[in-house]
C-alpha cells in the first residue's frame, strides 16, 4: 500500500465532493433529516467498511455524520481512503438524495 504524497492528495481530493483534507487524513461530515437516516447510512457504510477491510474513524451526534479517512498502516492517506470515500458518497446520495445536508 503506497502512502499517497501531498500533490497525490491534492489532485485526488478534487475528484470528491463533499471532502476535505487537514491533519493526515480526508473528512466530510453529513447532515440528514433524523437520527434513523443517519443510522442506516452508518449501517451501510458499515457494510463496505467491513468488506474493504478499511474502517472509518467517525462520530455520529442524532442527525449528524462525521467522518475521517486515513490509512493508519501506512501512516497516511492511499488508494484505499479515496476508493471508500467515494463508496461513501456513492451511498449517501443513492439512499439518501433529498434528505441530507452537506455540512
Amino acid at each position: 500500500m503506497k502512502k499517497f504524497t501531498k500533490t497525490e492528495i491534492e489532485k485526488t481530493i478534487k475528484k470528491l465532493s463533499n471532502w476535505t483534507y487537514h491533519d493526515n487524513a480526508i473528512h466530510a461530515t453529513f447532515k440528514f433529516n433524523n437520527f434513523k437516516d443517519t443510522f442506516f447510512v452508518m449501517e451501510q457504510i458499515a457494510l463496505i467498511a467491513e468488506k474493504m477491510n478499511h474502517h472509518p474513524n467517525w462520530s455520529n451526534v442524532y442527525n449528524v455524520l462525521k467522518i475521517s479517512l486515513t490509512t493508519h498502516d501506512a501512516g497516511g492517506l492511499t488508494n484505499k481512503d479515496f476508493e471508500l470515500a467515494a463508496m461513501i458518497n456513492g451511498v449517501v446520495k443513492k439512499t439518501l438524495i433529498k434528505n441530507y445536508t452537506i455540512i
